[in-house]
This record gives C-alpha cells, structure tokens and sequence, in this order.
C-alpha cells in the first residue's frame, strides 16, 4: 500500500464523475486546470478512464438514475483509490435533502475519503483539500 501512496505524491490521475450537478462545481473543476491555477504543474491531470484513475472526483447530487453508474465506476477504479464529494451535493445534498428522486449523499453510496463543501466550492478549496488528503494518505502509510 505504500508504494501505490508514494506513487500519489509523484502524480495524480483524477476521474471526474459529474452525478445531475448544475455544472457550478464542474465550472470550477475546470478553473482549477487552467492557466490560472494550473494543477498539472503539480502533476494532477484529468483522465478520461476510470481505469487509469487514482482518484474519483465526485459532482452533484446521487440520484436514482445514477447511484448504479457511481457504484460501478468505484468497483472498476484501481485500488487503492481515494474518493473525493465536492460540493454541498456531493457532500450532504443540501438543497436536494427532501427530493424523492435522490439516493442520499455520497458517502452513503461509495466510501469518502475528502469532503470539499461550497456551492460551488473555489479552485483553491480544491487545491487545498487534494493536498492535504495526499499528506494525510502519505502520513498514513508510514511516509
């Protein structure tokens, strides 16, 4: 496990799965890589596969539609893989709470490694929480 956790702090590979958001958090998702806030100079880069994915990035409130794609994107993510809510959506489901179409937040579906709250969340709230979740995961093993 410490070798997939040393190879973390080299590089980053972020999925991005957007679950019926409004596109606020992806907006911002898409701030944070470009020139502005630049991430890739860090070596976190969006992937367009689960499969080569380190990370999920989740967007948006889980509804019933989706809960089984979010499911099935976790089984076939490589392990281990951290999973991050961003947004109040992903987070909690703030302004879905009482909808009979939502499946809960996130963390009642898939295990959450990172909460990053906002509505939306600023780019450098993002920056912040990969990482300290990065540390946070280097401490863990021993690094």
């Amino acid at each position: 496990m410490s070798y997939a956790i040393n190879a973390l702090t080299k590089s980053l590979n972020v999925f991005h799965a957007a679950c019926s958001p409004c596109n606020n958090c992806d907006i911002e998702i898409l701030d944070a890589i470009t020139p502005r806030h630049d991430v890739e100079r860090f070596g976190i880069q969006l992937v367009g596969s689960i499969r080569h994915a380190d990370v999920l990035l989740v967007t948006g409130a889980v509804n019933k539609k989706v809960v089984h794609r979010i499911k099935k994107l976790y089984e076939q993510a490589p392990k281990p893989v951290l999973v991050i809510a961003v947004g109040g959506c992903a987070c909690s489901e703030i302004m879905f709470r009482d909808s009979y179409n939502t499946c809960g937040p996130l963390d009642k579906i898939i295990p959450v490694d990172l909460y990053i709250p906002g509505c939306p969340p600023k780019p450098e709230a993002m920056i912040a929480g990969v990482v300290k979740l990065i540390q946070a995961a280097t401490k863990k093993a021993g690094g």
